[in-house]
């Protein structure tokens, strides 16, 4: 890492300002060379500085900036770094940023500030993922889960963990290599005991990754039902916006409508589907399949029915479909005489939550926000709870972990020979230390820095 790097940090397009990051061991001397301050010629540590960028050699002005220079290793790389706050347009950007390439410096690669501050030891690995996720983050609690993962309290709980693998490494080896000294002789019901304390922990951890996999990526919510129950006025209630049309004309709605929203921190893709009847039209046709299609890929189906209709033929062709999925059913328009009630529908579907609502009269809605809620923290992690794995490569190795402590105990208690519990101790173990990075190979280090944008 002699080289130094640049690139454009801040969005493209216009705006306030765009800066331009440089960060190596040339980073102040670039500076020195394409900047020149207005009322000194000295650039000190960490004070902004106020002047232009300026052509060597040809003593054209390109921008009138501010800049500020960083002495390493108290900086986001631990190399020194630059930073030169442009006008917000892509033409002083680009310019300055050539400028700088010129004189010394290469074009960064995606990531490659945080991959530096990763290898420098500022970071690890999983601290370094959680800086995209603070970057993507959609809502309050995405963040919130984001930043805490930054600030290092998942990596503390997996350096834990594997703190009380290595004191079970430490009494194997004992035992294996000096069985004959004078040495406290490890015991398989200690050992049994030891290596459960480390699967319950990590059990807990992956409990919480399918919640933080929906504070990630969104819980994906398709609203289903037939024609005129009550879909798309739910979508526009939970919206606060009129963006599916109502009318009680049948077949409205023929095609999906997709919308982004929070419910109560919680990111979520919800899909207005097409009403499900016979039809001969061929359009609605379409717009029905890709219904069937959406609510068989959701991680949440709300089944919205019209509880002052009878039930037909295809409200229980819907509910045999969500006999084994996660459903709130919705009984709509109570402010009618009902003839479909909470009871019925239990019989058909014990496993889902029902509600009743009246979107005429907006009753109800936020009973369905709050089960949403409830559904998806499902009582396996709190919403206060600041360690949650979100990170799909964290969840699978935290899964080899415990695959690995599962043999070590099964071998335990079969009372193998502790140089075959040991493998796998190891092998627990060093799963773990892949999720901080500890003892990742290069191609997944570079795989992880591959997601990240130019500039970061």
């Amino acid at each position: 890492m002699e080289d130094t790097i640049a690139a454009i940090a801040t969005p493209p397009g216009e705006g306030g300002i765009g800066i331009i990051r440089i960060s190596g061991e040339n980073a102040k001397k670039i500076l020195d060379t394409v900047f020149a301050p207005a009322n000194s010629t000295i650039v000190e540590n960490r004070k902004m500085s106020y002047g232009t960028i300026v052509d060597p050699f040809s003593q054209k002005v390109i921008d009138e900036v501010l800049s500020v220079y960083m002495k390493g290793p108290k900086t986001y790389t631990v190399e020194d770094v630059v930073e030169i706050n442009c006008h917000g347009g892509m033409v002083p950007l680009r310019r300055t940023l050539e400028l700088v390439l010129k004189h010394g410096a290469r074009m960064a690669e995606p990531g490659e500030f945080t991959k530096r501050a990763f290898l420098n030891g500022r970071l690890d690995l999983s601290q370094a993922e959680a800086v995209i996720d603070v970057i993507k983050a959609k809502t309050d609690k995405t963040f919130d889960v984001a930043l805490n993962q930054l600030e290092g309290i998942f990596s503390k709980k997996i350096k834990e963990i594997r703190k009380l693998l290595v004191d079970v490494l430490v009494n194997i080896t004992v035992n294996i290599d000096y069985p004959d000294e004078d040495i406290e002789e490890i015991t398989y019901d200690k050992l049994e005991q030891d290596l459960s304390l480390v699967r319950k922990a990590v059990a807990g951890l992956i409990k919480s990754a399918d919640t933080g996999r929906i504070l990630q990526e969104g819980l994906n919510v398709a609203i289903i039902g037939k024609p005129n129950v009550g879909k798309s006025s739910l979508m526009n209630n939970l919206l606060n916006e009129a963006r599916a049309i109502v009318t009680e004309i049948p077949g409205t709605t023929r095609d999906t409508i997709e919308e982004h929203l929070s419910i109560k921190g919680i990111p979520v893709r919800l899909t207005d589907t097409a009403g499900i009847r016979e039809t001969d039209d061929l359009i609605e046709k379409m717009g029905i399949e890709k219904s069937k299609e959406s609510f068989n890929h959701a991680d949440l189906v709300i089944f919205i029915m019209d509880s002052s209709r009878e039930l037909s033929q295809e409200d229980l062709e819907i509910i045999e479909h969500l006999e084994q999925q996660k459903a709130i059913v919705v009984l709509n328009k109570i402010d009618l005489k009902q003839v479909v009630f909470c009871e019925q529908i239990a019989e058909m579907l014990p496993k889902a939550v029902i509600i009743e609502t009246s979107m005429e009269k907006q009753q109800g809605i936020d009973l369905i926000e709050d089960k949403i809620v409830d559904m998806v923290y499902g009582g396996k992690v709190s919403q206060s709870d600041s360690v949650m794995v979100t990170n799909v490569r964290h969840k699978n190795l935290l899964m080899s972990a415990e695959k690995s402590v599962d043999d070590a105990i099964e071998m335990t208690k079969k009372k193998e020979a502790l140089e075959f519990i040991e493998i796998d101790v190891n092998s627990s173990y060093e799963a773990l230390g892949e999720i901080i990075g500890e003892t990742v190979q290069d191609d997944i280090i570079n795989e992880v820095f591959a997601r990240f944008c130019l500039g970061k």
